[in-house]
C-alpha cells in the first residue's frame, strides 16, 4: 500500500519501500562490482562463489537483479531462501525449484534426479545457476550436502554455478576446520560494503525519481548528511530514515526535508523523538482539518 504522503508528493508509489524490489536497484559502485563479480562467475563456470555484506547493504535485491538478467533461454536458475532447512530439505527445495521430482525421501533418489537434469541442461547448452541466500544461518550439514551437489560435474565442466550469499558471519561459517573443503571450493568472493555519501545522495534522488516524481520532494543537504550519519550509507537503513522524514514533511507540508526534519525522523527511527512522534503531529493534523472542516 503506498504511503499516505504519496499523493501529497506526487509520487506513484512509495520510494523508501523494504522489499527487495530490482527496480529500484541502485547501482553504486560497490554493487556494480558485485554484479560483475557474479556475471564473471557464471560465464566462466566457477563453481562456487561466495557474496558477503553486512545487513541491508542490499544483497537480496542485486541476487534478484542477477538472476533477472540472465538469459532465461541460456540458463535455469533456482533461489533457496530458507535457512531453517535440514539436508534432505535443502535437496526437496532444490530440485522443486528447477521444477523436477522432489517427493523423494531418499537422498540418493533426489540427487540422481537432479543430475539427470543437469546433464540435460549441459547438452542443451545452459548453465544451471543455484542461489543460497542467507547462507550464514545454515547448519554445517546443509553446507556439507551443498558441497555434494556441487560434486555434480563432468571431467571437464561443472554442471552447477552456486552463489552462497549471506551476512559477513558467513565468513567465519565456512572457515571452521570441518568446512574446510566447501571453503577451498569458493573460487570467486566479493565483500559488499556500504555506500559512501555521494552515492547515498544519488541514492535518495533516484529512487524517489524511479517512484514518480522527481524534485516534487527535495532532501536539503543538511539533511543528507544527517542520514548519512545514522545510516552509514546502508541502503536499508536510509530507506527507514527517509520514509520517516517524507511523512514528517508531509504532516508539515513542506516540499523540502530540513536537517531539523531529518534529525526528527532520525530519532523516532531510533525509538525517541525530542520533538514528539510524527503519529501525534499526524493527529494535530488531521485533528485540524476535521475541525476546519466542522
Amino acid at each position: 500500500m503506498p504511503a499516505m504522503y504519496c499523493e501529497f508528493y506526487g509520487f506513484r508509489e512509495s520510494p523508501f519501500t523494504l522489499t527487495p524490489n530490482p527496480r529500484f536497484l541502485f547501482m553504486s559502485e560497490q554493487h556494480r562490482e558485485a554484479y560483475a563479480h557474479l556475471i564473471y562467475a557464471v560465464d566462466h563456470r566457477a563453481g562456487f562463489v561466495e557474496l558477503t555484506g553486512e545487513v541491508g547493504t542490499g544483497k537480496t535485491t542485486l541476487l534478484r537483479t542477477f538472476l533477472g538478467k540472465l538469459d532465461q533461454d541460456g540458463h535455469r536458475t533456482a533461489l533457496i531462501f530458507n535457512p531453517c532447512l535440514s539436508d534432505l530439505e535443502l535437496l526437496k527445495s532444490v530440485n522443486r525449484e528447477f521444477g523436477l521430482a522432489w517427493e523423494s525421501e531418499s537422498r540418493v533418489e533426489l540427487l540422481q534426479v537432479l543430475n539427470a537434469f543437469l546433464l540435460e541442461q549441459k547438452e542443451a547448452g545452459r548453465c544451471v545457476v543455484l542461489v543460497m541466500d542467507e547462507a550464514q544461518n545454515l547448519p554445517a550439514e546443509v553446507l556439507e550436502q551443498i558441497r555434494l551437489i556441487s560434486n555434480l560435474e563432468t571431467e571437464t565442466d561443472k554442471l552447477i554455478q552456486i552463489v552462497l550469499s549471506g551476512q559477513p558471519e558467513l565468513l567465519s561459517v565456512l572457515a571452521r576446520k570441518e568446512l574446510r573443503q566447501l571453503n577451498q571450493r569458493v573460487t570467486v568472493r566479493y565483500h559488499l560494503l556500504p555506500m559512501d555519501f555521494e552515492s547515498t545522495e544519488r541514492y535518495i534522488d533516484h529512487r524517489m525519481e524511479l517512484a514518480g516524481c522527481y524534485r516534487a520532494a527535495e532532501f536539503s543537504k543538511a539533511a543528507m548528511k544527517r542520514i548519512y550519519r545514522f545510516s552509514g550509507g546502508v541502503p536499508r537503513l536510509v530507506n527507514v530514515v527517509c520514509d520517516r522524514a517524507l511523512l514528517i514533511g508531509f504532516t508539515e507540508e513542506a516540499r523540502t526535508i530540513t536537517g531539523k526534519m531529518a534529525a526528527q525522523a532520525v530519532s523516532e527511527v531510533g525509538g525517541f523523538s525530542p520533538y514528539g512522534t510524527t503519529s501525534n503531529v499526524l493527529c494535530r493534523v488531521f485533528g485540524r482539518n476535521l475541525f476546519k472542516q466542522g
